[in-house]
């Protein structure tokens, strides 16, 4: 006769009642028996373990390796964070550089325009850049003055540094300045302290380059440039950069004025050289010519 499953778990229950009773009585036991302070309990204590922990400690290892796991992983979370807070400080602090920088630049280009060394003869009107119509085929910017106050053509104009360019278009209240780099600029200058007079075009780069240069073994890298003079175009001696060696090979100038980085140009009021009005006196009036004498006849030899 086969036994239900009903009638197999009714053998094993008693059996389960002694076992639980066993192990709570067994675990009650030890809980006395470990709350228990008496010398002999403590040696008892001591032996328990002594004999058990080192054949139980390879049991022990995953869970040291996970709580160590789990610690690593707090103190990863909290140096994650800890970074990214410093990235966003970090952001901050390059944004705050950068606007101190611009100022600082700003104030160095202010008081360059009020140390800036000229002929005491020459007057200044001080504009601000409105925008840069700089193309690939013209290079040019807008100041925000003009001929109301006083601006012509053909006048120059430069920053707290050196010669950025000439009025080139003047309206009511702005004027138009081509820079030395725009190929239509050509500008006769002086190489010290070889003292060459060359002539400085630009061709759209940041370097210009010198033509007709009589004598380049006279000329060194670094040699200083400033305005000739020449023609009546532009004061003489405004800085306008120093000689490099450009890609080519080739004789150019680094501009002194800061190009990236214009807000306030100088125009200067230069008359330039007077005008002659009057051609017919330049030539005196006819002098007389003197009858020309032939040569003195030749003394006589006596025979």
């Amino acid at each position: 006769m086969a036994y239900g499953a009903d009638n197999g778990t009714d053998h094993f229950r008693p059996v389960r009642r002694i076992l639980l009773g066993l192990v709570l009585a067994g675990l009650v036991g030890l809980f006395l028996i470990w709350r228990i302070d008496s010398p002999r309990v403590e040696r008892l204590r001591a032996a328990a373990l002594d004999a058990v922990i080192p054949h139980v400690a390879w049991v022990m290892r995953p869970v040291t390796g996970l709580a160590q796991m789990a610690g690593s992983f707090q103190s990863y979370a909290a140096l994650s964070e800890e970074n990214r807070e410093l990235r966003r400080e970090l952001q901050q602090m390059q944004a705050w550089k950068e606007a101190a920088l611009q100022l600082e630049q700003k104030n160095a280009r202010l008081l360059d325009l009020n140390n800036v060394k000229l002929d005491p003869k020459l007057t200044f009107v001080t504009g601000s850049v409105l925008a840069d119509s700089g193309s690939p085929f013209r290079q040019s910017v807008l100041l925000n003055v003009g001929a109301r106050d006083g601006i012509r053509d053909g006048w120059a104009a430069m920053d707290g540094l050196g010669l950025v360019g000439r009025i080139s278009g003047v309206g009511a209240q702005t004027a138009r300045v081509v820079l030395l780099t725009d190929p239509a600029s050509s500008i006769p200058v002086t190489i010290q302290p070889s003292g060459q007079k060359v002539i400085l075009s630009g061709d759209n780069t940041a370097l210009p380059r010198i033509a007709f240069l009589e004598n380049p073994d006279l000329v060194r890298p670094g040699d200083r440039v400033v305005s000739s003079g020449d023609g009546g175009i532009f004061p003489a001696g405004i800085l306008v950069g120093q000689v490099a060696r450009g890609t080519d090979q080739r004789f150019r100038v680094r501009l002194a004025a800061d190009y990236g980085r214009l807000e306030f140009l100088r125009v200067l009021r230069y008359g330039g050289p007077e005008a002659i009005s009057d051609t017919g006196g330049l030539v005196g009036p006819t002098a007389a010519l003197a009858p020309v004498q032939g040569p003195p006849p030749a003394p006589e030899v006596d025979r």
